[in-house]
């Protein structure tokens, strides 16, 4: 195909024209009055004006990412967290949006499961030095009892009645409200955080604090029945023994944690005869007599089958008078702890009963 010079000359204005709007379209322009971001004049040697606009590349995080975040951190369900970010005084902040719920959704939540039956739940324990607290929170369910969230609360209790001064049995009510966890915060508050992401009713049941008697005790613990990841469990015992010879004082810890797993197992209900209340010795004796009430036999003879029964009868609910599960041949405590050079002063033993 031939053209012709008219055609040529069309053909090259064409091209002049085109060639001249793309310079026209990539030539730098004064930008407009910048919205998102500021433009900054600044002059070089030539007295031109050039432009250095910056932008901001942090986007801010969408209302689906700030939920994830929010249940991250408290654990609260996925409608509720929505709920208090949407909140106008709240406008999408998180730590406002943590407090909202604390101040809402805790008490929305407590309401709700407030009276319900709470059997199952986990017994925590801490040691410290010369102090050792046992503790028993209960839940509604054993799902809830397993879960990271309710294990974590039931050992930051145990931290903190352990990290206290109080000794023996604990006013809980008392206790909840003025000690606080790991991270400063008052314990019924955690309470109310951890009800508001269990969705359960949570009780805190018993606490128990003990301390050693003398600087020659020792207290060791023993926790069955461990829920995952958790260091708390279904039952749990504390022993304090008391070194009484020089070849006890470096078998003291290991001996107390073996008969911490006698006690879980054993679950004896006094420490030694000498603690068992005098009515209850009474009652076990009149049972005695009833069941021998016409056998005519003479006094002396019923006064020493009377004294064998009791002893069988200390067996099964004295620590010390018990065949220790763990040690070899089944010794009797006191026995095994005397060969040792140790002696048993007291005990503690929580678990779940339902």
């Amino acid at each position: 195909m031939f053209l012709s010079r008219a055609g040529l000359r069309s053909c090259g204005a064409r091209i002049a024209t085109s060639n001249t709007r793309c310079a026209s379209v990539l030539a730098p322009t004064a930008p407009s009055a910048p919205t998102a971001a500021a433009a900054t004049p600044l002059h070089n040697n030539n007295n031109k004006i050039n432009y250095i606009q910056s932008f901001s590349t942090a986007a801010k995080p969408s209302t689906a990412q700030l939920v994830k975040q929010l249940r991250e951190m408290t654990g609260a369900p996925m409608m509720e967290c929505k709920k208090a970010l949407s909140t106008p005084e709240v406008d999408h902040d998180l730590e406002k949006a943590q407090e909202w719920l604390r101040k809402y959704g805790s008490a929305k939540a407590s309401s709700k499961v407030a009276g319900r039956e709470a059997l199952e739940g986990l017994v925590g324990v801490k040691i410290e030095g010369d102090r050792a607290s046992i503790v028993q929170v209960k839940s509604e369910t054993d799902f809830a009892s397993r879960s990271e969230t309710f294990s974590t609360f039931v050992q930051e209790i145990a931290d903190a009645a352990t990290a206290g001064e109080v000794n023996g049995d604990v006013d809980i009510g008392a206790f909840m409200a003025s000690a606080k966890d790991s991270k400063g915060q008052v314990l019924s508050e955690t309470l109310n955080d951890a009800i508001l992401a269990i969705r359960e009713n949570i009780q805190v049941d018993s606490m128990v604090i003990m301390k050693a008697s003398s600087d020659k005790s020792v207290l060791a613990g023993y926790v069955h029945g461990r829920a995952p990841n958790s260091t708390c469990g279904s039952a749990a015992a504390v022993v304090e023994l008391e070194v009484t010879s020089d070849a006890g004082s470096g078998k003291a810890e290991e001996a107390a944690k073996k008969l911490a797993m006698h006690v879980v197992a054993a679950k004896p209900s006094y420490l030694n005869p000498e603690s068992v209340p005098e009515d209850v010795v009474n009652k076990e004796k009149e049972i005695l007599l009833e069941k021998m009430t016409g056998t005519n036999k003479p006094p002396e003879i019923m006064e020493k089958i009377i004294a064998g029964q009791m002893r069988k009868f200390y067996e099964g609910i004295c620590l010390t008078e018990q065949s220790h599960m763990v040690e070899e041949g089944n010794p009797k405590v006191s026995k095994a702890m005397k060969s040792l050079g140790l002696e048993v002063k007291n005990y503690t033993l929580v678990g779940m009963s339902k």
